[in-house]
C-alpha cells in the first residue's frame, strides 16, 4: 500500500531546527536570522512571475523566497508594505515602526520585533525607550504620546480586538489626526498578519559568530 500524499509535502524541506543555544533569549534589537520550515525558492529556479519579486536584497533572504511560492500574495504583500511604511504624509515613519514593534511584541514574534525595533530606534533616536518596551512589554510607561500609541496598538492587535473610542480620543488628545490614526491601524493590521506568517513558517535564530 502506497503512502498517503500529504498536500504540500513536496515543500517540506530537510532544514535543520534551530539549536537550543541559538534561540533568542528574549526580545532584542540585535539582528536575528530566520530559519524556514518550508523550502525557499532558489533565485535561480524562480519562474517569470516569481523572479521580479526576488530582485535586490530582499530576494536573498529565505522569508521572501518562501513567500514567493505564492507570487500573487507576495506581490500584494510587498505593495501594502511599501504604502503603509513609506507612504508620504500622515503619521511619521518612526511611529509607524513603533506600531509594528508593539504588534510584534504582543504577538510574540521575536524576529519581527527585532527588525522593527531597530527601525524605531534609528528613526526616533530613542533606543533606551524602545529597549524598555521590548524588555517590559506593552504595559511599559514611557511618555503620554507613546503610551497612547502603545495602548491603542496593543488593544487593536488583541484577538478579539479591545480597541475602542476611548483609545481614539486619547490619541486625538495627543494631537494625532484621523489620517495618522488610520496609519496606525494599517501598520497594526499589516503586522498582525506578518507576525502570523513568520511564526508559522519558521523560527528566529541568533546568528553564528564569525
Amino acid at each position: 500500500m502506497s503512502e498517503p500524499i500529504v498536500p504540500g509535502a513536496e515543500l517540506i524541506s530537510e532544514v535543520r531546527s534551530v539549536e537550543p543555544g541559538r534561540r533568542p533569549a528574549g526580545f532584542t534589537q540585535e539582528q536575528l536570522d530566520w530559519v524556514p520550515w518550508v523550502e525557499p525558492i532558489r533565485r535561480a529556479d524562480a519562474d517569470e512571475q516569481q523572479a521580479p519579486l526576488l530582485e535586490g536584497d530582499r530576494g536573498i533572504g529565505p522569508y521572501f523566497r518562501v513567500l514567493a511560492r505564492n507570487a500573487g500574495v507576495l506581490a500584494h504583500r510587498s505593495g501594502n508594505d511599501k504604502e503603509i511604511f513609506y507612504g508620504r504624509g500622515g503619521l511619521g515613519r518612526a511611529e509607524r515602526e513603533l506600531a509594528a514593534t508593539v504588534t510584534s511584541r504582543h504577538n510574540g514574534c521575536e524576529y519581527c520585533a527585532s527588525v522593527h525595533s531597530r527601525f524605531t530606534t534609528a528613526l526616533s533616536k530613542r533606543g533606551d525607550d524602545v529597549q524598555r518596551l521590548l524588555d517590559e512589554g506593552n504595559g511599559v510607561r514611557i511618555d503620554e504620546r507613546w503610551d497612547a500609541i502603545v495602548d491603542f496598538v496593543d488593544a487593536l492587535a488583541a484577538n478579539p480586538p479591545r480597541a475602542d473610542h476611548t483609545h481614539i480620543e486619547r490619541l486625538r488628545g495627543q494631537g494625532l489626526t484621523d489620517t495618522e490614526i488610520h496609519d496606525l491601524v494599517l501598520s497594526t493590521a499589516s503586522f498582525s498578519w506578518a507576525n502570523r506568517l513568520m511564526l508559522t513558517l519558521g523560527e528566529p535564530e541568533v546568528p553564528q559568530a564569525s
